[in-house]
């Protein structure tokens, strides 16, 4: 300690170059917020240009001619809440992404006299899609539209957004071992569950199984199997990415008891058992963890990981191939092999900015199941 003491005592300090440093610091980090500043008001632009300028005033024309037809209180009470039947649940305020995904559902089906669909949206988009799909029709299937405000709590904290959330993706960056030589970045897109998923029970009460379908996704082939899962223990069936694991994502889960060998999970396609979702008490477990990490950034995602640790069904990896809205590199082969494709990422299929080789796919049965809709 004295030799150190000192060593350092016969350094001599320049004030003049510690200021110099301490500007060149401070200049360096102005110059960094200046340019995300400015990245981020670009892409603000880009997102906005690059959506068809026909759905900017869709959801408002579709409001007024609900208001403007005399026959919009057609409803069909007891299917929607019956317990045998298959039913759907997508959240989404996208009229035209939430009809792809019904109309390849259906499309697909053996039998669609049994498919219940329940669009969940908010009150600012709610009167449109219910006038849609209304006036449209899927085979044998009925679609109901649900304006997710009034479930929302109102006794949750202020952590709690009292709007609807959609399936939140989450980007994560670790560092993994190549050929166990050399250490290289990775970097994982990951589509979670919102605050809003967490209100299924309360929604449907009298139902004891749904599968949640994510609004950025394309149905390929039948999915009445999901039915007949049988999940033993387990609360929800999904796809397990176990190339990331809760410890390699260690810096993003802070300080909460997890188990670092178990796999990250996706949204997209989720079959829950709402009885055994019920039972565990999984919604006030994820509230809770919600408090818990609500200072870190994707709280929602970090939560919803925690709060389905060894409760998950692993998906067959056939049923989803995700990526089509940021991998340019899936191989043709296994998109037409995939039941589910799933368009995650910031390069949906309905931008401009989507990867063009993705935007049409030809189904299992020779069918184009997306097309990008353009409304007059």
């Amino acid at each position: 300690m004295e030799a150190t003491i000192a060593k350092s005592k016969s350094v001599t300090m320049d004030c003049h170059n510690v200021d110099k440093k301490l500007r060149q610091i401070f200049d360096l980090t102005e110059d960094e917020a200046n340019f995300h500043m400015k990245q981020s008001a670009f892409l603000y632009q880009l997102a906005v240009q690059t959506m068809p300028k026909s759905q900017h005033c869709l959801s408002m024309r579709l409001t007024v001619e609900y208001f403007r037809d005399d026959s919009f209180d057609q409803e069909l009470p007891v299917k929607y809440s019956d317990p045998t039947l298959q039913h759907y649940v997508i959240f989404s305020t996208n009229v035209i992404a939430s009809t792809v995904v019904i109309n390849s559902t259906v499309m697909h089906a053996r039998d669609s006299m049994n498919q219940v669909f329940h669009v969940l949206t908010n009150g600012q988009n709610y009167y449109a899609m219910k006038h849609w799909f209304l006036g449209n029709t899927f085979k044998d299937a009925v679609v109901e539209v649900l304006n997710i405000d009034p479930f929302i709590p109102d006794y949750y904290d202020k952590t709690t957004p009292s709007h609807l959330n959609l399936p939140t993706e989450f980007r994560v960056s670790f560092h993994g071992i190549n050929n166990a030589s050399a250490m290289h970045s990775r970097t994982q897109y990951i589509s979670i569950f919102s605050h809003s998923h967490y209100l299924l029970p309360e929604i449907f009460k009298n139902l004891e199984k749904v599968v949640v379908l994510d609004d950025d996704i394309v149905v390929q082939q039948d999915l009445s199997t999901l039915w007949s899962l049988n999940m033993g223990q387990k609360v929800m069936g999904a796809i397990q990415i176990c190339s990331v694991r809760l410890g390699q994502v260690r810096s993003y889960l802070g300080e909460s008891s997890f188990h670092k060998n178990s796999c990250t999970w996706m949204s997209g396609l989720n079959v829950i058992d709402l009885a055994r979702w019920r039972k565990l008490g999984i919604s006030e477990t994820y509230w809770k963890l919600v408090k818990e990490v609500s200072k870190k950034e994707g709280s929602a995602a970090l939560a919803s990981l925690l709060t389905f640790q060894d409760l998950i069904y692993a998906l067959d990896n056939d049923w989803v191939l995700s990526g089509l809205g940021h991998d340019y590199g899936l191989s043709t082969q296994s998109i037409k092999k995939a039941a589910v494709l799933h368009y995650n990422g910031n390069m949906k299929p309905w931008l401009e900015l989507g990867i063009p080789k993705y935007k049409k796919i030809e189904g299992s049965r020779g069918t184009k199941v997306l097309t990008i809709l353009t409304l007059s």
